[in-house]
């Protein structure tokens, strides 16, 4: 029985043949192959002909071993060809029949190739090559594409060259190339973290344990397995939910890139994870196995927007994102592209296999909709775009659409109406009576469901259309416009906003699950009967990224908040939502008051938007007195304890001083305010600073004195002394504002080509000191040689290159943005910077105090610096500490966590080399905000621009025996009956020191117009006193008559 041999290979055309030769490597051999045909068994790279004659032609491709010879027929029409993973349907090892990765995986097999066959030929000059060529000149991209029909050969007429049986043997393989059966390894595809090398830091430092996020902005990221299954993305996992156990199971991304988008096969059997990176896989699972079954490559450039299988689920087609916006059609289960064009040159929102007709397609995305259709030309099969005219109809995003059963579309408009495309022009604009917009804002989806049409608008409305009023609809007047009414509607909620929806298909019930873009999943019911349940909100999340997250210094609980308006409050360890608390502005940051404060660890305290600070305080509600009649208790529940207004602008730190008697806060309107917080948080002053404060630092009781680290974004840093409380207020005070207060300032001067010079400076030092060690061995060898031998052989070392003149000092024009930093000692400190001056730690120390100083003037350079691998473009946005200072954890700008060894107690950072890198959030927009770990350093979370909230348990000998859970506080002593103070719901309330200041003025206005009423009383006075004096006068005789001379 012949072997059976993995291929690397490249076909030349034999002039004046319809036949190839074939020429390559042999990769690997196994035994065992199949009699009937070659079987490649590895992802081998091969090149078909590009044909010079007639389409359709046959290339042949002969095999040799020994003296068996198989005759291999491929189908011309394309110049590079890639032959995917595949064994013989009977070969029950498949992990053996691999070799190299693909090209578009960018790494090569570690494994020796075998031995190269005696009887391969090599290439002949002046034949021509077409591997290095790109497959931009075989396609289209704006109007058709190329066919890539390997798979489609019982049109190809048999070669003259070769036996008939011969070529159906060669057929057969081809058509069977990947076995039913096969899969590949999820171990082997899933992105791993990067451990420094030759370190002892374990790969499993931190275990994903539960998401509370959810990234409900993501289109089509609600997707439904089965009646208790529903998946989605969450940074560089895909997150399987069962929503009746609330069980979570993860898959992670192959690229470590991020995850573009999903779908699912139409009989539920597979699913698609199409990911993002450079040239991304789209990897097809199978359920329930969650078995990697199939892996299309080379779809897109950097990642995916939409995919969508075809109604007999035997086609995908995907779409690319920014910058190519590819349009692919596959036969996924060989792994095959079959068409490829450009859909369009803007941003491509989704596309669609027609559910009546796969031959048609539509894509729509901004300003565009397209009509596309698979056509035989006599070039081969290609794909044809038509591209939708607005004509009078003002140009619009097309979000939402749907294919009709005749070949028209009924799309979606930002306005909120529909229109009726036919032959690529609009037919009709729909609208409501009295020209209603059909909804209230974008329409985001169009469904038909049992002959009526659905539509969900961001407006939280679903309403449901008669189908053939809309499939018979035409324009009646010179307005384009036709007036319908909807047969039913749903309001779901206020401020729901409907992205996407899809049905649960329960016997009986007509139950759908929609994806609300402002952060929940509902539970919907479209029956609209006199049993119609309400709808359901399933589950709620935050919505937009979040900006800020705490953990409890004395159990498992985490408060987070974001710009939706919402605090919220959870149990990590029993991976529980515990309560949130809605308000009329965004929250921004948000602090744990420490327990010298509040013992209890019961409060929160909130800074937000609009300048407002308000603290919260936590209790379990089973605590309270009982009364007949109450609602179901809750786990934990929400008052508001204080709220004061110190900011004019978001707040954007807050810090309590160690000994918990004052609060800072901090904002973006160049102030940080002081409070006493003895005395229920009495006002003390405020400082003003050179830039937007972005945080704050008490220092820690290793300090001698106890000093507030007050950083700002625009490259300053401050020393604050711990102001002075006064006892008494003093009234005649005008501002809160405290003048005296000694400040010490940093102001950041760009170093980083000074350190890139020393290094390169370096380098050539030690480059230099290589090459004199070089000559000394020279002469050595000379003297050995002899006068003759050794003069040549130092000739040949002699010549020196000339050297490239040293990286030029730069200053940035805009201050790099600093993005955090922390305290390593008294007047010393670290910072992480943004922009150019990004990839370094700069160790930095206030200079000596100097009243007379401007801190605008100064320009001050870090004492030392440290060098961090591979965040040249990924900076560090948030740095904590475990409780022995032993690791350092860094959320990164990409959404990556690095986690970074240290010694004990090590401020200095002298040994930050080795360190564990993941990427856990979006990499494109799923920056870490905050990071943090609980109380007793089992747990570490993460919260993202993404949306996206990380619970990770972090490695340790110690394993849990027993359930954790959080406690909730138990209320204080009378807490149900004490007053709620009066919110400030107000945005344009004045703040604190505006308060005051109006006061004052206020009072002063007060004074000044006492002065006035006094003086006008003194007027009226006088005047009526010269009018009495007039009237005296005027009944004298004329000649004792005082004369006027002013009337």
């Amino acid at each position: 029985m012949p072997e059976c041999w993995t291929f690397l290979s490249r076909f030349v055309p034999q002039p004046g043949s319809k036949s190839a030769r074939t020429t390559g490597r042999v990769e690997r051999a196994f035994p065992g192959g199949s009699a009937r045909g070659l079987w490649v068994t590895g992802p081998a790279y091969a090149c078909a002909l590009r044909p010079a004659r007639k389409p359709g032609g046959v290339a042949l491709a002969t095999a040799v071993n020994g003296g068996w010879r198989r005759i291999l027929r491929l189908q011309t029409g394309c110049h590079r060809r890639y032959l995917r993973d595949m064994k013989e349907p009977d070969d029950q090892d498949t992990d053996e029949g691999r070799s190299e990765r693909s090209k578009s995986d960018g790494k090569q097999s570690s494994k020796p190739a075998a031995k190269e066959d005696a009887t391969e030929e090599a290439l002949t000059e002046g034949e021509e090559s077409y591997l290095e060529e790109k497959d931009s000149d075989e396609e289209d991209l704006e109007g058709s594409s190329s066919s890539i029909q390997d798979d489609y050969l019982e049109n190809i007429r048999p070669s003259q060259e070769a036996p008939a049986p011969a070529l159906e043997e060669a057929e057969d393989a081809v058509k069977k190339k990947i076995s039913e059966s096969f899969f590949y390894d999820y171990s082997e595809l899933a992105s791993m973290p990067f451990v420094t090398p030759d370190s002892n830091i374990p790969l499993d430092l931190l275990t994903l344990v539960h998401s509370f996020g959810y990234d409900c902005r993501k289109r089509a990221n609600l997707q439904l397995l089965d009646s208790n299954t529903v998946m989605y993305i969450a940074g560089n996992q895909l997150i399987l939910l069962n929503f009746k156990t609330k069980e979570q199971t993860y898959l992670r991304s192959s690229s470590g890139e991020g995850i573009g988008v999903i779908g699912v096969h139409p009989y539920k059997t597979h699913f698609t994870v199409a990911e993002k990176g450079s040239y991304p896989k789209i990897i097809i699972y199978e359920y329930p196995s969650l078995k990697p079954y199939r892996i299309l490559r080379d779809g897109t450039e950097k990642g995916y927007a939409y995919v969508d299988f075809n109604y007999r689920g035997t086609l995908l087609a995907s779409v690319g994102s920014n910058p190519d916006y590819t349009l692919t059609i596959w036969n996924w289960k060989e792994e095959q592209p079959i068409l490829r064009t450009k859909a369009f040159a803007q941003e491509v929102f989704k596309v669609t296999f027609n559910p009546e007709d796969e031959e048609q397609l539509t894509t729509s995305g901004s300003g565009h909709i397209k009509f596309w259709e698979m056509a035989f030309t006599f070039t081969g099969l290609k794909l044809q775009g038509l591209l939708g005219r607005f004509g009078k109809t003002a140009t619009t995003d097309i979000e939402g659409y749907m294919e009709l059963p005749d070949g028209k579309v009924l799309s979606g408009s930002e306005w909120g109406n529909m229109l009726l495309w036919d032959g690529g022009l609009i037919k009709v604009e729909l609208c409501r009576a009295a020209r209603k917009s059909c909804h209230q804002g974008p329409i985001n989806q169009i469904m038909l469901d049992e002959g009526e049409v659905i539509t969900v608008g961001s407006d939280g409305c679903i309403r449901i259309w008669d189908f053939e009023t809309i499939d018979t609809a035409d324009s009646i007047d010179e307005t384009g416009l036709l007036e319908i009414e909807p047969i039913n509607e749903l309001q779901v909620d206020k401020n729901v906003n409907l992205f996407s929806m899809i049905k649960m298909n329960e016997t009986g019930n007509n139950f759908w699950l929609a994806q609300d873009a402002n952060g929940a999943i509902w539970k919907l019911d479209l029956s609209f009967s006199n049993i119609t349940q309400d709808p359901e909100c399933l589950f709620s999340f935050h919505s937009g990224a979040i900006e800020a997250l705490a953990l409890s210094p004395l159990t498992y609980l985490m408060a987070t908040t974001a710009l939706d308006c919402s605090v919220r409050i959870y149990d990590f360890a029993s991976k529980t939502p515990l309560v949130h608390m809605k308000f009329k502005q965004g929250g921004t940051t948000l602090a744990w008051v420490p327990r010298m404060v509040s013992y209890t660890g019961a409060q929160i305290i909130v800074g937000f938007e609009d300048g407002v600070v308000r603290i919260l305080e936590l209790y379990d509600p089973k605590g309270l007195t009982i009364f007949a009649g109450r609602k179901k208790v809750l786990d934990a529940d929400i008052s508001l304890k204080y709220v004061f207004k110190p900011h004019t602008d978001r707040v954007t730190a807050l810090a309590y001083e160690r000994d918990g008697e004052i609060l800072a806060t901090g904002s973006k309107d160049h102030t940080v305010f002081f409070f006493e917080v003895e005395k229920d948080y009495k006002p003390i002053g405020y400082i003003n600073t050179p830039g937007p404060v972005i945080q704050l630092m008490w220092s820690t009781i290793s300090h001698p004195e106890s000093t507030l680290l007050i950083i700002c974004e625009n490259g300053y840093v401050l020393e604050a002394p711990c102001p002075t409380i006064k006892e008494e207020d003093d009234h005649d005070v005008v501002s809160y504002e405290i003048k005296d207060m000694c400040l010490k300032c940093f102001h950041y001067s760009s170093v980083k080509s000074k350190i890139l010079r020393l290094i390169e400076i370096e380098k050539r030092k030690k480059k230099k000191e290589l090459k004199e060690k070089e000559r000394e061995a020279r002469r050595k060898l000379k003297e050995e040689m002899g006068e003759d031998g050794g003069k040549e052989l130092l000739d040949e070392g002699e010549e020196e290159e000339e050297e490239e003149p040293l990286p030029e000092l730069f200053m940035p024009p805009t201050p790099s943005p600093i993005l955090c930093g922390f305290y390593s000692g008294p007047e010393k400190f670290w910072l992480s910077f943004g922009g150019y001056d990004s990839g370094f730690l700069y160790h930095c120390a206030f200079p000596s105090y100097d009243k007379e100083s401007d801190f605008k003037e100064q320009k001050d350079e870090p004492f030392d610096f440290c060098f961090l691998e591979d965040t040249e473009d990924n900076p560090i946005q948030a740095i904590t500490f475990s409780i022995n200072q032993t690791m350092m954890f860094c959320g990164m700008r990409n959404g990556a966590i690095r986690v970074y060894t240290l010694s004990e107690n090590d401020t200095s950072l002298a040994n930050l080399v080795e360190y564990w890198h993941f990427s856990m959030h979006d990499n494109n927009y799923g920056c870490i905000k905050s990071i943090s770990t609980s109380f007793d350093d089992r747990f570490l979370v993460t919260a993202g621009a993404d949306s996206n909230i990380f619970i990770f348990n972090i490695f340790s000998e110690f394993v849990l025996k027993k359930e954790l859970k959080a406690k909730v506080p138990s209320p204080r002593y009378g807490i149900e009956s004490e007053p709620i103070p009066e919110d400030i719901e107000d945005p344009k309330v004045y703040s604190i020191e505006n308060a005051r200041r109006k006061r004052e003025h206020d009072k002063l206005m007060k004074e000044v117009e006492e002065i006035k009423a006094g003086k006008r009383e003194r007027i009226k006075a006088l005047r009526n006193e010269f009018l009495k004096l007039l009237a005296m006068n005027k009944e004298l005789p004329k000649h004792m008559q005082f004369k006027r001379t002013i009337s």
